[in-house]
């Protein structure tokens, strides 16, 4: 879309053209990759037994369907705003441009980045500590203080590993991915063939009475769904280096989330038609429990090693992404100007990825629920609702622009995603509404603080 709402990040390209710019050097399988990555951590191998605890029975994998949908039509508000403005740092544009860039806008966008140097080494350290957890059962040693500073190790050297060129990244993305795939395939293959559907199906009774009670559940289970299938939009965060990204971005998240929605379903019913559920739910490392039930301690203790792997590599991706939004914002003269640098050979946002590494690395001081619930309520409230809105407001103030991607059977998809992330908000509890409202209130007095001092929006000249 090219409608005289986009025209100032058109404007705006004299002045990017005079800085460092990012490196278009990833494909569609890179983005896919990146996508994955981001999704298939240790979520699921971790938050099946959180999932099941959430409905008490089998019936929990109605959370995973609804998280599915709700994704599916979130995924498709994403991709339409990811081709309009393929530029890194993502939601900090759509924001921008939808509500307003000389009003409005300014603030909304400012709150993304404000709960970004949240979100980010939140999400980041989820997958750290949710490593820690699963190190345990190849270590069973490993106890108290060890457990944050293992997360935090993984996180620095995360980091590490980001100091480099981003072809070199996509190429290392692609590889972690098929392992990703390949242990979740043997998973799956291996509860296909020793599937009980007696196991699978045992529902409680009364599993499916409409209660306060059956709502409240789905709600808490289709948030921890959500939080594993999050990522789908990780393409977005790096959208500067995208090659074709009007058609890449939307391709690469629609066939992240099919591959993924397919990947966990099966999962689930495949591990339930193995273990029981009622010991499942307790379990702190379900897939270990499930392959040592099959193959026994050396079946079981490879497919950690695996996991470790998969979980090493979404942290990476989870970094990649958010270490580029701080630099686009700094880019556009909207956040501190040192976020802007680039490494003089590698290209890439130095002070960006260690300020995201260092404060994920800080963050694993926090309990994994924390983690997952804290990051998924405040995104809604200061983020993914938000951006449902502004897909509304392109579509209304811009020109039809054949080269930019379009959701199908609009606006239903975009409704659908809003109500869902309302209802997300609503049923996870008091405890982080507040946090998340908190932040909303202190982000916009920091916003209005910044502005009073530069006389723009709304004290000054936009």
């Amino acid at each position: 879309m090219n409608g005289s709402r986009l025209q100032p990040v058109v404007a705006a390209s004299t002045h990017h053209d005079r800085l460092p710019q990012l490196e278009r050097g990833v494909g569609l399988w890179g983005a896919i990759s990146a996508n994955v990555l981001n999704m298939v951590g240790i979520g699921p191998f971790l938050t099946i037994p959180l999932v099941l605890a959430a409905m008490g029975g089998p019936q929990a994998m109605l959370g995973w369907i609804l998280g599915a949908l709700i994704a599916l039509c979130d995924g498709l508000v994403w991709a339409e705003l990811g081709s309009a403005m393929p530029q890194s740092g993502g939601p900090y544009h759509y924001l921008l441009e939808a509500f307003g860039p000389r009003s409005f806008g300014r603030m909304l966008s400012f709150l993304f980045l404000w709960q970004t140097m949240l979100v980010g080494p939140l999400s980041i350290a989820s997958g750290a500590v949710g490593f820690t957890q699963y190190a345990k059962y190849l270590v069973p040693s490993i106890h108290g203080w060890q457990f944050p500073v293992l997360a935090a190790v993984v996180c620095l050297l995360n980091t590490v590993l980001l100091l480099r060129r981003i072809r070199t990244i996509g190429g290392l993305s692609v590889i972690i991915a098929v392992i990703v795939l390949g242990t979740g395939g043997w998973i799956l293959l291996s509860g296909l063939l020793h599937f009980h559907a007696a196991l699978a199906f045992d529902f409680p009774a009364h599993a499916f009475v409409l209660s306060h009670g059956f709502f409240t559940g789905l709600g808490a289970a289709t948030l921890i769904a959500l939080y594993d299938y999050g990522g789908y939009f990780n393409v977005c965060l790096i959208g500067g280096e995208v090659r074709d990204p009007r058609r890449t971005i939307p391709r690469s998240i629609l066939i992240s989330i099919g591959l993924v929605a397919v990947l966990y379903l099966a999962m689930n019913v495949s591990i339930l038609g193995v273990v029981p559920w009622r010991e499942a739910m307790h379990s702190d490392a379900i897939v270990a429990m499930f392959m040592e039930r099959i193959y026994g301690v050396m079946g079981a203790r490879l497919v950690s090693v695996l996991i470790l792997i998969a979980t090493f590599g979404s942290v990476f991706a989870v970094l990649l992404g958010y270490s580029r939004v701080p630099y686009a914002a700094a880019v556009d003269g909207r956040f501190f100007s040192v976020f802007s640098r680039l490494h003089a050979k590698g290209q890439y946002p130095i002070i960006a990825v260690w300020t995201m590494g260092l404060l994920s690395a800080v963050a694993c001081i926090f309990s994994l629920a924390d983690l997952i619930s804290t990051l998924i309520v405040v995104q809604t409230m200061l983020q993914f609702i938000a951006q449902c809105v502004a897909v509304f407001l392109l579509r209304k103030h811009s020109r039809s622009d054949p080269s930019s991607y379009r959701m199908p059977f609009f606006p239903l998809p975009a409704f659908v995603a809003l109500f869902g992330w309302i209802y997300i908000v609503v049923t996870s509890g008091a405890r982080y509404i507040e946090i998340g409202a908190l932040l909303i209130v202190v982000g916009i007095a920091a916003f209005l603080l910044r502005s009073y001092r530069a006389h723009e929006w709304p004290f000054g000249v936009a």
